[in-house]
C-alpha cells in the first residue's frame, strides 16, 4: 500500500543557510554508503551558503537537495538512497532550470548511476578531467542546454504547434 506523502519545496537563498546541517547529514549518509560527495565540513558549508539551494522535504525529513552557483553550475545533487527513482532529482533539477536557461555540473566517472540519471534529463558530457577530485579520481563536465540547443528544440517545438504542422 502507497501511503501518499507530502513533499514540501523550501529554499535557502545566497548567504542564508538555515537548512544547512540537514543537507550536511544527508551528504555525508550518502558518502558513508557510496563513496562520493566526499567535500569537507568547512568547504561544504561555504559553497551551501553561496549557492541558491533546493531542498525537497517530507514532513521533517530532508529527502534531497540541490545547490546552484548563480551560473548555473550545480555544486551539489543529492537524494536520499532510499528514495531515488521518485522523480525527486528531476524535480531538483527542474526548480534550477527556472532561474538559468542551461546548467552544469561535474559528476565522478565512476558514478555510473549519476551519469546515466544526468544523461537521462538531457545533460550531454563536454569533456572528461582527470585527477578532477581531491582523491584523483576523475570526473565528467556535463552541461544541459548550452542555451541554444534546449532553446531550439523549444522553438521548433512552438512552430510546429502554431503552424500545425
Amino acid at each position: 500500500m502507497g501511503v501518499s506523502v507530502n513533499v514540501e519545496t523550501r529554499v535557502d537563498s545566497p548567504g542564508y543557510g538555515e537548512f544547512s546541517a540537514d543537507a550536511w547529514e544527508l551528504k555525508e549518509r550518502i558518502r558513508e554508503r557510496e563513496d562520493v560527495l566526499k567535500q569537507r565540513r568547512a568547504f561544504f558549508i561555504d559553497a551551501y551558503r553561496r549557492a541558491k539551494d533546493h531542498l525537497l522535504f517530507e514532513g521533517d525529513d530532508l529527502v534531497g537537495f540541490a545547490s546552484v552557483r548563480r551560473d548555473g553550475y550545480i555544486l551539489f545533487l543529492a537524494v536520499a538512497p532510499e528514495r531515488r527513482g521518485e522523480g525527486y532529482g528531476k524535480r531538483l533539477v527542474a526548480a534550477a532550470l527556472q532561474d538559468h536557461e542551461s546548467l552544469s555540473c561535474h559528476a565522478r566517472a565512476t558514478n555510473e548511476d549519476a551519469l546515466s540519471f544526468y544523461e537521462h534529463l538531457g545533460f550531454e558530457i563536454v569533456r572528461r578531467i582527470n585527477g578532477y577530485y581531491e582523491d584523483g579520481g576523475d570526473a565528467y563536465y556535463l552541461r544541459l542546454g548550452d542555451g541554444s540547443s534546449l532553446r531550439k528544440k523549444f522553438a521548433e517545438f512552438f512552430r510546429r504547434s502554431v503552424v500545425g504542422e
